[in-house]
């Protein structure tokens, strides 16, 4: 006897609740972004269909509708492959989901499984070199509250190469200067790790913490209000930060850095440094090594000096002459 189907609010309800938070154990960050492709899924489909969200049936979110939604974020919402393969991404695990959980939707959910993600160029990494980054360390004017907040927020960013979003949740707690002169990151899925600080980070941290709430859940990086900085509140204060060491360091001027930018050079110079990829990779906390491989891809810097310790061949080059009229004409467009 066939089970009856399921309908789709009641699985899309049990997705969430069931899967990702009880069973997964989902960050508060990854339910968010799959919540938010939802909404503009069933958004898309409302207007498409003529139906509202409760109303629809798994059926209506069949691969043709999937594949124009996916046009549709990419063609009027401007978004960029990668958001595009994201989005994609939260709708295969749903879907994957809907076919154990209600084997009547099997049909649907291959179709839509087999729909491929994005490709796209990655861009080289940018990064800052050691005196572009001494030059945004010296940047933020300390005599004021803000200021030295800035100061110790890029002295930070730089020496654990941490995500802005794992910045911006830094707690006092977090913050180990007793025995171990360190810092206790929060990162993407729950992970955790412990970055050692330079003798410098750590005094500028122990000088920073006697002008901030000391208990233990208190940001170490607030704003005014007390509550922690936001992503565009950091962000705001970097391109602040950059402008006014723009005068010093030329090189600087018209790039586009973010937080980002500031991990990506402190993974180059630990690489620069002699430091094994292996340990780059804990440092920054990627999951897989093939990740960190790409900034060494971005290194020219070692590519030129790899390049020296191999000799060119010794064969003079000879030019190539064609023998026939017609080859002559060829080469010559």
């Amino acid at each position: 006897m066939t089970p009856p189907s399921i309908g789709f609010p009641a699985l899309l309800q049990d997705f969430f609740q069931r899967r990702m938070i009880a069973e997964r154990g989902a960050s508060a960050h990854t339910i968010a972004s799959y919540r938010d492709t939802f909404e503009l899924l069933l958004r898309f489909a409302e207007r498409r269909i003529g139906r509202s969200a409760s109303a629809l049936a798994l059926q209506d979110l069949d691969a043709p509708l999937i594949l124009s939604f996916l046009d549709h974020i990419e063609t009027e919402r401007h978004c960029v492959a990668r958001s595009r393969n994201l989005r994609l991404t939260a709708i295969r695990s749903f879907m994957r989901y809907a076919s154990v959980r209600d084997p009547a939707s099997l049909p649907i959910a291959q179709r839509i499984l087999a729909i491929d993600g994005k490709r796209f160029d990655r861009p080289i990494l940018g990064f800052l070199s050691r005196d572009e980054v001494q030059a945004l360390l010296d940047t933020p004017d300390q005599s004021t509250w803000s200021g030295r907040r800035d100061a110790v927020l890029f002295a930070v960013l730089y020496n654990t190469g941490a995500r802005v979003s794992e910045i911006i949740r830094l707690r006092v707690a977090d913050v180990l200067l007793d025995r171990a002169h360190a810092v206790h990151l929060h990162g993407k899925g729950r992970k955790e790790r412990i970055i050692p600080l330079w003798k410098s980070t750590v005094a500028q941290l122990q000088t920073w913490l006697q002008h901030i709430d000391r208990r233990p859940d208190a940001p170490v990086f607030p704003n005014r209000f007390g509550t922690p900085m936001s992503r565009s509140g950091v962000e705001h204060r970097l391109d602040v930060a950059i402008a006014k060491a723009t005068r010093r360091c030329p090189s600087l001027q018209g790039r586009a850095i973010s937080p980002h930018t500031i991990r990506h050079a402190t993974a180059m110079h630990l690489l620069q440094s002699g430091v094994d990829i292996t340990v780059i990779a804990m440092w920054l906390g990627h999951e897989d090594t093939a990740t960190t491989h790409q900034y060494i891809e971005a290194d020219l810097a070692m590519k030129e000096a790899a390049l020296k310790r191999m000799q060119g061949p010794s064969s003079k080059p000879v030019r190539f002459k064609a023998p026939d009229r017609l080859l002559a004409f060829l080469e010559a467009l």
